[in-house]
């Protein structure tokens, strides 16, 4: 039985560059890297739709997620306050109205 090959982040973009660059036909990379050349088309594919990423607004990506992390501890500490409740009824602590 065969094993599946695994490759590095760091192999996968050199590729999927290659590729991109054009210099080289995908035949020619796949002879070139010994890989199958639907990976490349794959690597290539990935790299372009996540290439705008490398260049987004880091400020803008960090305020929504620290906007989102406040959203999270908020719910958690109503949760909490519900559940103090309960157990604060549930011993007695609190009269019964």
């Amino acid at each position: 039985m065969r094993r599946r090959r695994t490759y590095s982040a760091k192999f996968k973009s050199r590729v999927a560059l290659a590729a991109v660059e054009g210099r080289k036909t995908i035949a020619e990379l796949a002879s070139e890297f010994q890989i199958h050349p639907n990976l490349i088309r794959s690597w290539k594919k990935r790299l372009l739709e996540r290439s705008e990423d490398i260049f987004a607004d880091q400020r803008r990506s960090k305020e929504t997620d620290e906007t989102q992390l406040i959203e999270e501890l908020y719910k958690q500490i109503g949760q909490q306050k519900v559940e103090i409740d309960w157990l604060k009824k549930k011993s007695g602590i609190i009269s019964k109205r």
